[in-house]
């Protein structure tokens, strides 16, 4: 039902260098041997902090692994007689979904592995799980559980959260409502936890598809390749949301350059240097589905929260973080049976 959209994918490496490893994860299905997608650009999803705040636990310079994270909030939470709070969410919404993947990557585990084959129930993941009831306890309140998108990114602009995991856009809304505040947010890398990588997922991947009944087709493609073509464009109007996914745009030095955007924010951040954590974001970045493709399983599992319900559930005291694990792992495997009869998703477990 989509149109190949190989021929884009090659006219544009062809000019600006082989799209990143996780944005062909997300667009291309190793399975079918096609590209469903194209992919222009990624924002990344880094730790949001209050400066003060963390400064308070003796981390001004914010957390770097998820102890610190939770020993952090958990102070700031007492100290604050529970009026400033952890952001971490477990609601059936998107960035609940990507907190859940972040630490669980952290952690060495993952929902599949590289070939496609389910990996959810394992000791890791379930240290995971046991990790995110403790800081539910510490630190967090019974509002995590029915948040929507923008309830973390309001709380840290409004005071009452003190660390969330979200692209720039809090901290850019706080720029123009709250300066005062916007001033005291800072940006951590992810957070390092006892597996050998601390990775994020990209907080948005903006991938096109063309559906097979268009009839202007070409005119759809001719349009992307120009997108592809004004990089330093949408990267500068977007306010540096959006990142490039190949690595020689026309937006390459003036956002990572000596000086560039990142050095210093056209956007009066204060201080100008408050972004350069963003210089390397390409290297901690990964797909939704990471260590495999984003498929279509990958994309039902995200889409029915069932990570976050496993979090929620365990943080509850509903069940153990073993018994969450595997009643993830029961509904991820009928996910993945559905898709491979369909001849979509690969893998055999």
């Amino acid at each position: 039902s989509l149109v190949d959209m190989g021929d884009v994918v090659k006219q544009v490496e062809q000019k600006y260098g082989p799209q990143l490893d996780f944005a062909k994860l997300t667009n291309f299905n190793p399975h079918t041997n096609r590209y469903f997608g194209f992919t222009y650009s990624f924002a990344p999803d880094p730790g949001d902090y209050r400066k003060s705040l963390f400064a308070q636990a003796g981390m001004s310079d914010g957390p770097t692994t998820w102890n610190d994270m939770l020993s952090a909030v958990t102070q700031i939470k007492s100290k604050s007689k529970g009026a400033v709070r952890g952001g971490i969410g477990f609601s059936p919404e998107p960035d609940s979904n990507m907190a859940a993947r972040a630490l669980i990557w952290s952690y060495g585990g993952s929902e599949q592995d590289k070939d496609s084959n389910v990996t959810i129930n394992s000791d890791a993941v379930v240290q995971a799980v046991d990790f995110m009831a403790r800081l539910f306890k510490q630190a967090e309140t019974s509002e995590v559980f029915s948040w929507n998108a923008a309830s973390n990114n309001q709380g840290l602009v409004a005071g009452s959260l003190s660390y969330i995991l979200n692209s720039i856009s809090a901290y850019r809304t706080a720029q123009a409502s709250k300066p005062d505040v916007a001033k005291d947010i800072f940006f951590a890398k992810p957070l390092s936890g006892p597996g050998p990588k601390a990775l994020a997922s990209e907080h948005v991947i903006q991938t096109y598809v063309i559906p097979k009944f268009s009839k202007s087709q070409d005119t759809a493609k001719e349009f992307l390749l120009y997108l592809a073509d004004h990089a330093s464009d949408f990267v500068y109007q977007s306010k540096l949301y959006e990142f490039p996914v190949n690595p020689t745009t026309n937006a390459q030095d003036k956002l990572y350059g000596s000086g560039g955007w990142l050095d210093s924010d056209p956007y009066q951040s204060d201080p100008v240097t408050k972004l350069q954590v963003l210089k390397d974001a390409t290297t901690w970045s990964v797909n939704v589905g990471y260590p495999g493709p984003a498929s279509p399983a990958i994309g039902e599992i995200f889409d029915k929260n069932i990570l976050p319900s496993m979090m929620a559930a365990a943080a509850k005291g509903d069940k153990t973080p073993k018994q969450a694990v595997a009643d993830a792992e029961t509904q991820i495997k009928a996910i993945f049976a559905n898709w491979r009869q369909k001849g979509l998703v690969g893998g055999t477990t």
